[in-house]
């Protein structure tokens, strides 16, 4: 994949937090997280699954090959001895959002804390690369571009643009797929390496746009 990090070369981000979200996509997870563990073992890596997301891809599978325990965006039963959604904000140097659901870029553009992963997401100082995974003309969509827009606008948000891909309902290629991992991780290295920057001013970070947004 020419201009995105490649198995071998060290991740700037020391403590990455992966978020999944409810597109067919995050079936995909497994595979980075194998890819992470055999190209960047020195990287530690913790992983959130939206209750959406766990119909596509198996806490089990992604616990067993990701190597780390896997969290369900849920708010928990039983009292933590640290609120889940602080330590969600403060541990990353870096967020990978992927796939990023609309509804899930919906309210994080909204400000929502509805959950552990949002509420953490609003109030962290860490990179925060989104992976928008859409539906047959979700990239088209007012509402898409309203929320990116919001979420540009944010000094530590990278959006990355999705990529025509097939439609899992009419087989069509009328569907967005995310931008691969290697990819949004890219992203959000580069965008860390800006906020830590001794004069990182405004939101001079990565921003991508789809020209259809």
């Amino acid at each position: 994949m020419t201009g995105t990090t490649s198995a071998g070369e060290p991740v700037g981000a020391r403590r990455l937090l992966v978020i999944g979200t409810g597109s067919v996509t995050a079936a995909h997870l497994p595979f980075w997280a194998s890819w992470l563990q055999a190209g960047h073992p020195g990287t530690q890596v913790r992983y959130v699954l939206t209750k959406a997301a766990t119909r596509f891809v198996t806490r089990d599978a992604l616990t067993a090959i990701g190597g780390c325990d896997v969290l369900v965006d849920r708010w928990p039963d039983e009292p933590e001895p640290r609120a889940r959604h602080v330590d969600l904000a403060q541990w990353p140097d870096a967020v990978v959002v992927l796939p990023a659901t609309l509804n899930y870029l919906a309210r994080l553009a909204a400000g929502l804390g509805d959950s552990p992963s949002v509420l953490a997401l609003q109030c962290t100082r860490a990179a925060i690369a989104l992976a928008p995974a859409l539906p047959p003309g979700g990239a088209e969509s007012a509402a898409y571009a309203e929320h990116t827009a919001r979420l540009r606008a944010r000094r530590n948000v990278v959006v990355v643009p999705p990529h025509p891909g097939r439609s899992t309902t009419s087989g069509k290629r009328e569907a967005w797929a995310p931008a691969s991992f290697p990819e949004v991780l890219t992203a959000a290295d580069g965008l860390r390496a800006v906020l830590d920057a001794p004069e990182a001013g405004g939101h001079t970070g990565p921003e991508q746009e789809h020209a259809s947004a």
